[in-house]
């Protein structure tokens, strides 16, 4: 991330901060207690008996990461003897990372704080079947208005405030719209990466020190670690393309790939909203398609292949329709087809068979949804997965009762936040980022 030292600009813009003092587990650790900490802050003794570093140790790390700009003082707190302790807290906005969530219709992208609070977002409509340049053209000109919007250029003065809203359009949405054409300017200059003083080719973010990079979640499946598509169902051209590597050439930052599911998983996760330390949950997440993003044990479950979590297609009936898969009688195709049909409790029916023999597989601790079409009746579904899930418990007489069912929080921003997080989670040691 570089190997200079904090940088302020004249013109009152944000503050960037030297990223690569990050560079060890012991580091990630005090950086997430500190996040953990929140505005009130810990002290340093706290660093030490909660990382088990010695109190030299923690003071060496704490020290580099104030000189950073990543931590600053919080106060003085009380001590039981001797002076009163300096309390440290995280510095949110010394570190930024864009999340991307490319949905097969939509194109949704937030800008966050180390914090992982969203001080911008943007969307608009999308083709995923309108070709890589396309749609990597939507991407790089969304995101980089975004940036700019909000954090201007190499750090300058920003367009907007850090609300959660960005200056395009009301609520922060952006007109962009793909179909089979590129967005204007998009056939030259690719892999144009920002230039000396924060200045863009045809394609690129401005050089922001505080910028981490692009965090991206679309529908599996893919390869997690080398950021290459697979076999996205209903869109078999995108088989084999290198999405992370193409992006990361456009837009000249770092890039992370991974399935929308497991980017909510994760976001939902960190926040500590469901699970907690070493809990489980899945969460399913029903729109344009149906997936799940699973944590056991406290991480995200990808599986040797990221091909952890392909929910939707666990055939439910031999000789049901044909999926776009290629098999017969799939959940996700029941599924939408009842969604289609305008029956929202057959479509939650539906759902809480396959979300059983999920609880069935894994005993997990709690299911939670999500998704657009969840999101358009949220009770409905909420109610109509959890009965079937009581009436299975009642069934085989589990132990402790039935999975309770709950609507994931952060609605439809949910994988998007997610996606920003497989940049910001590693940072905070976070391994499964």
């Amino acid at each position: 991330m570089g190997g200079v030292n904090r940088t302020r600009t004249t013109s009152g813009g944000p503050a960037g901060a030297n990223l690569g003092v990050v560079r060890s587990h012991n580091t990630a650790l005090v950086l997430g207690l500190l996040r953990a900490a929140g505005a009130e802050g810990i002290s340093r003794l706290e660093l030490a008996e909660r990382t088990g570093l010695t109190p030299q140790a923690v003071s060496k790390i704490t020290a580099r990461l104030r000189e950073s700009g990543l931590a600053a003082e919080a106060g003085r707190r009380a001590s039981t003897g001797g002076k009163p302790r300096t309390v440290l807290r995280l510095v949110p906005e010394a570190g930024h990372a864009v999340g991307v969530h490319l949905d097969r219709d939509e194109l949704r992208v937030v800008l966050v704080d180390l914090d992982g609070t969203v001080v911008g977002e943007r969307r608009g409509e999308l083709d995923l079947g309108a070709g890589a340049e396309a749609v990597l053209g939507a991407v790089g000109d969304v995101a980089e208005g975004l940036v700019t919007a909000v954090l201007g250029r190499a750090g300058g003065e920003s367009t907007a405030g850090v609300g959660g809203e960005s200056s395009a359009g009301a609520g922060g949405e952006s007109s962009a719209r793909v179909g089979g054409e590129p967005p204007a300017g998009a056939g030259a200059g690719a892999g144009a990466s920002a230039g000396a003083g924060g200045e863009v080719g045809a394609r690129g973010l401005p050089r922001i020190p505080s910028l981490l990079g692009v965090g991206v979640a679309l529908p599996g499946p893919l390869d997690h670690a080398r950021g290459v598509l697979h076999r996205v169902t209903g869109f078999p051209e995108w088989d084999g393309f290198p999405l992370r590597d193409a992006l990361a050439e456009r837009l000249g930052v770092p890039v992370v790939v991974d399935k929308d599911t497991n980017a909510a998983a994760l976001g939902l996760s960190v926040a500590g909203a469901e699970g907690g330390a070493g809990g489980s949950f899945a969460y399913l997440h029903l729109g344009t398609g149906l997936g799940a993003g699973l944590v056991l044990g406290g991480g995200v479950h990808r599986g040797a292949r990221t091909g952890a979590g392909e929910f939707g297609h666990q055939v439910l009936q031999l000789d049901g329709p044909r999926c776009e898969c290629g098999n017969r009688g799939c959940v996700e195709v029941l599924c939408l087809a009842a969604v289609a049909a305008g029956e929202t409790a057959e479509a939650a029916r539906v759902l809480g068979v396959a979300a059983g023999n999920l609880v069935g597989l894994l005993d997990i601790d709690v299911v939670l949804l999500g998704g657009r079409t969840v999101a358009g009746a949220p009770e409905a579904y909420a109610r109509g997965v959890g009965e079937v899930l009581d009436a299975r418990a009642r069934r085989e007489g589990t132990a402790g009762g039935p999975v309770p069912v709950r609507v994931a929080e952060r609605g439809e921003r949910v994988v998007a936040e997610g996606a920003a997080q497989l940049l910001l989670a590693p940072l905070f040691g976070r391994a499964d980022g």
